[in-house]
């Protein structure tokens, strides 16, 4: 079929294409360009000191080279998502990139190349590849919804980002020439399409260099752990909101919680470092209920398991099981009496030197042998630990553990043998969070009992001697839980 020409004037395929616009957009007259390029002030100089993360991130890229030292090291930050149409999610770098540049910004692509003969590791060059400060040699300052920045903003040049981060930088435009001096190079893909089209590398190589980052992010250095502790006590406000803010859920719903608690994300970090879940009554039996949109009932239990994301993207991750009205009822203070002693059990089993697992065992020890004295599990709680069996975990599901730092589930690259399977050390952020899920259509559970979903989670440091509940600022015995939210509680 035939297109039809646009009537003078009116809208058409137009003359020149405009950088970022879209179908809705204005056109761009040949005069407003030309008056657009015109009557602006110098950038004002910014005066910008190195950041207190760069000599972290440093010796971290030490640590990188030194496991890769003839090869050349490609880690992007990642591209912008489409959300719907022409708007964007709100960007975050992926978290190893930014483990290595402390750099927040989308598009930029960090390189390391193998140092000179004789030199240590600690001397491989790197530089950073970003997006130079907008100009106004282009329309696209004024027209590019993406970068454009009288659309999004200024971003910082060239030479703000190597004063704050210590990195040698480079503009993005000449990203591709240097790709294609490379050497023997691993790439971090999945993060930027035109970097993994740009590099010819093999799988196993780029496999292997995401197990190491991931495994390297295993130990916490002091920095990374003040940010967690940030992130956590962040988070520890952001319950108290919750709970100040019932009587309105009450009158709402479970959306209700969830802004309030995202407020003080906002406020006090980046972000939140997960979806939400803000579970009342039934909900709290989902494992991971965020679509948090149903009622908020007095008499039942909310089940909220939140963090905040510091500026720097470390995120806690706590979850507190708390009566809506302030006080247990007798069949949901028994459930919750159960995971408190499991959750207490496995977080003393933290110590360097233990399994991974181990905390894991404990808490499951407990809840099988409750079970089993409550008549729930058709054999013994011996019988059902056993690998071949397990049928407690119909009540529990999921894991007492996982790695806490820049991603709620961090480190998830690492081998088994040093994770899963490997031993605790000092440095290690883990979280402990055993629960139990009896749900409302569960005829092997007591009817009192159905719709009763309890899980309690802390994030957990483990020391030279021991561990350090990062979490223990809110509340988890049963009696501290109701007068913490009766002093909260609007009289």
């Amino acid at each position: 079929m035939t297109e039809m020409p646009a009537p003078e004037g009116g809208p058409g395929v137009r003359p020149e294409a405009v950088p970022g616009q879209e179908s809705h957009d204005v056109d761009v007259p040949a005069g407003l360009r030309d008056f657009m390029a015109q009557g602006w002030a110098p950038p004002l100089a910014v005066v910008v000191e190195q950041a207190p993360w760069a000599p972290y991130a440093a010796k971290r890229r030490a640590a990188l080279a030194a496991r890769f030292p003839t090869e050349a090291l490609v880690i992007p930050s990642g591209t912008l998502k489409v959300r719907a149409n022409d708007t964007d999610y709100r960007f975050r770098p992926g978290s190893d990139f930014f483990w290595l540049t402390g750099e927040p910004g989308e598009d930029a692509v960090l390189v390391i190349r193998p140092a000179d003969d004789g030199a240590s590791a600690g001397d491989a060059p790197a530089t950073l590849y970003v997006h130079p400060r907008s100009d106004r040699s282009t329309a696209a300052f004024f027209t590019d919804r993406r970068y454009g920045e009288l659309w999004v903003g200024p971003r910082r040049g060239l030479d703000e980002v190597a004063a704050v981060s210590g990195l040698e930088t480079a503009p993005l435009a000449e990203l591709p020439a240097a790709l294609a001096q490379l050497g023997r190079t691993r790439v971090l893909r999945g993060y930027d399409a035109g970097v993994d089209a740009g590099v010819d590398a093999t799988r196993d190589a780029d496999d292997e260099l995401a197990v190491v980052l991931s495994e390297l992010r295993l130990i916490k250095d002091d920095h990374e752990i003040a940010q967690l502790s940030a992130a956590i006590a962040a988070t520890v406000l952001g319950f108290e909101d919750v709970i100040r803010e019932l009587p309105r859920a009450i009158r709402t719903s479970e959306r209700w919680i969830e802004g309030t608690f995202d407020r003080r994300a906002r406020l006090a970090g980046n972000d939140v470092g997960y979806g939400s879940i803000c579970a009342c009554g039934p909900h709290a039996t989902t494992l991971h209920w965020v679509h948090n949109d149903g009622v908020v009932r007095p008499g039942e239990l909310m089940l909220l398991d939140m963090g905040v994301e510091s500026r720097e993207l470390y995120t806690a991750d706590v979850t507190r099981t708390l009566p809506i009205n302030g006080r247990w009822t007798e069949p949901q203070r028994r459930v919750y009496d159960v995971v408190h002693r499991a959750q207490r059990a496995a977080v003393e089993a933290v110590r360097p030197g233990v399994d991974f697992l181990e905390p894991h065992r404990v808490a499951m020890r407990v809840i099988a042998a409750t079970l089993e004295e409550w008549g729930i599990l058709p054999v013994s709680a011996e019988e059902s630990l056993q690998k071949d069996s397990g049928l407690h975990q119909r009540y529990t599901l999921h894991g007492t553990s996982h790695m806490l730092g820049l991603d709620v589930h961090d480190c998830a690259s690492a081998r088994s043998e040093t994770y899963r399977d490997g031993t605790l050390a000092p440095g290690m952020v883990l979280t402990v969070e055993p629960g139990l899920y009896f749900q409302p259509d569960d005829l092997t559970v007591p009817a009192e009992l159905r719709g009763i979903g309890v899980r309690i989670e802390d994030d957990v440091l483990v020391t030279d001697t021991g561990r350090r509940n990062l979490s223990e600022a809110l509340p988890r015995d049963p009696d501290e839980v109701e007068r913490w939210m009766a002093a909260l509680l609007p009289g």
